[in-house]
């Protein structure tokens, strides 16, 4: 039996390969292979069969698993790439004994018909050129909220436990490999990793309990993304386990935070965080924060299993594959090492009027801090559009900027903090701070808490900021020249935090900014 399903394989691969199987048929057929699948390119479409194999974690081992496997997949992923996924084909044995795709004859094989994309627009290859840009970015944060909170809620999922489950699992993968991760301390990792499991336990019933536990993605990262038009799509979400795939939203997310980190890319690492928990606005997202260690140590964990697993798998003579499979092991403990032990929470606030850049100053410092994956950047513009429910560079009337206004955005920014700060995780407050008694209060958040603290001020001639502001399009601030000489006109009374001369590039003011916090905190 076993030889009879082999050999229908083995045939039905040879004509999904041959370019005269299809209709019209392609130059060539491009064959890729997984541990579980194979997709053929040909033209401009896509076939993408089940391996009739059986893993402890996946089974296609019988025709109508796989046939199940694939409508699943189908079905999973058509709403969030609707022209990527065309439907499934049968490829069937005609009566003069010859294969067809989509024949009339018996059934004895399944495919996933899809539309073929260039290999260009992958995220990967994108990030790789340099396209991760913040539009993108902002983009991919939409699209990725917008699948979250579209996703089935799970009832009744112990998600400590699960977590737990892979905790011991790596723990487990990891001992018999000392002498390839020597050096890295492999020993420290079941302690650390159980510590943040401990500290995360009542983060993750919380979020259990709130419904923040969903059938997502499961699989998302750098090259199950691909953009077109400017656009990201999600694609092949983790189809053959319910139970891999019903997890946190967040550790959703942050296989793909880790995987853009891992490559070197922190900064679009943590802007995309902040842009996804700006738009889901969701305090339990700060409260989640507590676990992101976690999370992100387990998601690089899990391929630095993958990879040893791969070593073992190779050919002994094959040098060089091993080589590579050795050092993406070690990369990736290495990695999930360093989130097991994140640097103490520290709080950065900026302030300055209008026009003076400290928005772009709190940004480009959340994402250098030391902190996993930079900091959280909370910003009162964004706030203030948050709390009336409108997009971020919607123009808000002026009743809206009123002192009693004011006062709730600032509070808003404090409980953020504190929430954020608790969670383990820096912040970056950015907002005039024009008030030397909502400077003091910024700086008891820290005090309250035990935390580090840095205030900035940045200042700039009245001319320089009315013309910035005069410049402005779509940004979340909706400040004007009249705004920019009431502020000024107001004063500031004394200041005692650093300043910042704000009146050159913002490369400028980030270096001065880097420089204190350098000195001052980051050498801690």
């Amino acid at each position: 039996m076993l030889g009879s399903v082999g050999k229908t394989a083995s045939e039905v691969e040879r004509f999904l390969a041959d370019p005269a199987s299809y209709d019209p048929p392609p130059e060539s057929v491009s064959v890729h292979e997984t541990h579980g699948a194979m997709v053929f390119l040909a033209g401009d479409d896509a076939w993408k069969i089940k391996k009739p194999v059986s893993f402890p974690y996946m089974d296609f081992s019988t025709l109508e698993k796989r046939q199940k496997v694939c409508l699943r997949e189908y079905h999973l992923n058509k709403p969030a790439a609707p022209e990527l996924y065309q439907g499934l084909v049968p490829i069937t044995r005609e009566t003069n004994g010859t294969l067809a795709i989509g024949g009339s004859g018996e059934v004895v094989e399944w495919a996933l018909h899809m539309r073929r994309f260039s290999q260009d627009a992958l995220l990967e290859n994108v990030i790789a050129r340099g396209g991760g840009t913040k539009p993108l970015l902002d983009g991919l944060a939409q699209v990725i909220s917008a699948y979250h909170s579209e996703a089935p809620k799970a009832h009744n999922v112990d998600h400590e436990a699960m977590m737990h489950t892979i905790t011991v699992e790596l723990v487990t993968a990891f001992k018999p490999h000392t002498e390839i991760l020597a050096g890295l301390h492999p020993e420290e990792f079941e302690e650390r990793i159980q510590n943040q499991l401990k500290n995360a336990g009542y983060c993750l019933k919380m979020r259990a309990e709130r419904g923040l536990v969903r059938r997502c993605h499961g699989d998302l990262h750098l090259t199950n993304i691909i953009v077109q038009d400017g656009n990201p799509i999600l694609f092949d979400a983790l189809e053959f386990s319910e139970e891999f795939a019903t997890i946190d939203v967040l550790y959703d997310l942050a296989f793909l935070l880790m995987d853009l980190d891992q490559r070197g890319e922190r900064d679009a690492a943590n802007y995309l965080l902040n842009r996804y928990l700006q738009i889901a606005n969701d305090p339990a997202n700060l409260i989640a924060l507590k676990a992101l260690p976690l999370f992100l140590a387990c998601r690089s964990g899990i391929l630095a299993m993958i990879a040893l697993n791969r070593i073992d798998q190779l050919n002994p003579e094959d040098e060089n594959a091993i080589a590579y499979a050795k050092g993406d092991a070690r990369r990736y403990f290495a990695g999930a090492m360093d989130y097991l032990q994140p640097p103490k929470p520290f709080l950065i606030a900026t302030g300055g009027f209008s026009g003076t850049g400290k928005s772009t100053l709190a940004a480009s410092l959340s994402g250098v801090v030391e902190s996993v994956i930079g900091g959280l950047h909370i910003r009162s513009d964004v706030e203030r559009k948050a709390m009336f429910d409108v997009a971020e560079t919607v123009r808000l009337a002026p009743e809206h900027y009123s002192d009693d206004v004011t006062a709730r955005v600032y509070d808003v920014l404090f409980q953020k903090a504190r929430i954020a700060l608790k969670a383990g995780h820096t912040v970056v407050v950015d907002a005039v701070f024009s008030c030397a008694l909502r400077r003091a209060a910024i700086e008891q958040v820290a005090k309250d808490l035990g935390c580090g603290f840095a205030g900035f001020w940045l200042a700039a001639p009245e001319e320089i900021l009315s013309a910035r502001v005069l410049k402005r399009h779509d940004d979340a601030s909706d400040a004007t020249p009249d705004v920019v000489h009431r502020q000024v006109s107001q004063g500031t009374g004394p200041i005692s935090w650093n300043l910042v001369d704000a009146g050159g590039s913002k490369e400028e003011a980030f270096a001065q900014a880097r420089k204190t916090l350098k000195n001052a905190f980051l050498g801690r």
